[in-house]
């Protein structure tokens, strides 16, 4: 079984990696290995983000390493949060507060088009792949369901008459972002190691 260093500190995202990847591979997290630092995320881009923390943990671990960025694009507010996803209420917000920013700059908006992003990279020596996942969908009004985290309670994907928060994990990983790019990477790998 491959081992690979999965470079978040978020307890969610690995949560989520590891019930997507199952037993194929053995996810360790920098915790795991002792790495007890954060990478700061300076770029402007999702590609640019993911490649920083790959190339600081695998560069830290010294074995191959896959690291994402993530956000929610809206419409309505030309992109935002974007990047600053994970930070948009401020420096040290929780998931509510960054719901509560969102909605109440989405108040009053009839565009509610917005669509998660999520973008992997992966290094292993001196090489690095990009491996990308979109989902479309539309923000409700009001947080709905208690799953996931982040702002699935107020993305409901099109298609569908559930936010990501009211679906269980298996239906939402079978198409989430997250679950496209990790089924890209998964397939790279297999691939190039069969």
């Amino acid at each position: 079984m491959k081992t690979l260093l999965f470079g978040t500190n978020n307890p969610n995202k690995l949560g989520e990696i590891r019930e997507m990847l199952g037993d194929r591979f053995q996810i360790l997290s920098p915790a795991d290995l002792g790495l007890d630092f954060e990478v700061d995320e300076t770029e402007d881009s999702f590609h640019g983000n993911a490649l920083l923390k790959a190339r600081a943990y695998a560069s830290a671990a010294g074995m191959p390493c896959f690291a994402d960025d993530s956000g929610l694009e809206t419409d309505a507010l030309d992109g935002a949060p974007g990047v600053y996803s994970a930070r948009y209420a401020g420096p040290g917000c929780s998931y509510a507060d960054n719901v509560e920013k969102l909605l109440r700059e989405m108040q009053g908006k009839t565009r509610r088009g917005a669509r998660f992003q999520a973008v992997i990279a992966y290094i292993e020596g001196e090489e690095f792949r990009f491996f990308q996942g979109t989902v479309e969908g539309q923000i409700t009004e009001a947080p709905r369901g208690s799953n996931g985290f982040g702002y699935d309670p107020v993305f409901q994907p099109d298609g569908y008459d559930r936010t990501f928060a009211e679906m269980g994990p298996e239906v939402k990983h079978s198409f989430s972002h997250r679950g496209k790019a990790i089924r890209a990477l998964v397939e790279y790998l297999t691939a190039s190691h069969a």
